[in-house]
């Protein structure tokens, strides 16, 4: 295998790390506040894990996926660990309106609209400070 670029850096920016996963981050114009939870070690899927293991990752999953729900307000949670490209072990928690260019269909795909305007981006943007302050108050 090539050199594993969850395994080489960080994947964005890191709210929250322990020993076993971190949380990142996305910086993804379109997706404001689009994270990731990812396992540390090298590792293709959730049963390569111990239960334990697993129930982290997953709780870990749900914290951020409610910080995003406080703070941000989507009309829907997409959840995903697909891994096809990148074969660690991670999750996407991102946030969905129905306006984005990609809804209903996943964020991966062809647009379906364009994307929401300048000043709708720049509100769900200007959103990110708190949802920062609310992921690390979920792991507090």
């Amino acid at each position: 295998m090539s050199v594993c670029e969850l395994c080489a850096s960080d994947g964005g920016e890191v709210l929250v790390q322990n020993a076993d996963w971190r949380v990142i981050l996305v910086d993804d114009a379109n997706y404001p506040g689009f994270c990731r939870v990812i396992w540390n070690a090298h590792a293709a899927e959730m049963t390569d894990l111990a239960p334990e293991q697993r129930s982290s990752i997953m709780q870990a999953v749900c914290k951020v996926e409610q910080a995003l729900r406080d703070v941000l307000q989507p009309d829907k949670i997409n959840l995903a660990s697909l891994g096809n490209m990148v074969p660690h072990l991670h999750w996407h928690v991102i946030p969905r309106y129905r306006d984005d260019a990609h809804f209903p269909n996943p964020v991966w795909g062809a647009p379906r609209a364009a994307a929401p305007d300048a000043a709708v981006l720049a509100a769900r943007r200007a959103l990110l400070p708190a949802l920062r302050q609310a992921i690390l108050a979920q792991f507090s």
